[in-house]
């Protein structure tokens, strides 16, 4: 009974790991200058990343979200957005 347990225990561990995206943040890019959005757009595009969306958050910084498969990239701008 205990080996089946263990084997119910395993299998659903593996399963949730395996439902979990990896989500990669990065916060010290300064989003604010086109230059550097225009940089990570081409270079994301380029690793075959694609932009999810983009918005300001609740401190009014930028937020750029790119998928690729399972995986999740957020870089958030560093400063408050300004136009």
């Amino acid at each position: 009974m205990k080996k089946l347990q263990l084997l119910v225990v395993a299998v659903m561990l593996l399963f949730s790991a395996g439902v979990h995206a990896d989500t990669i943040k990065n916060s010290k890019l300064n989003l604010n200058n086109p230059d550097v959005r225009k940089c990570l757009l081409e270079s994301t595009k380029t690793a075959g990343w694609e932009l999810a969306s983009v918005y300001l958050n609740s401190e009014n910084k930028l937020v750029m979200i790119f998928d690729k498969g399972d995986d999740t990239k957020i870089y958030t701008s560093r400063e408050v957005f300004t136009k």
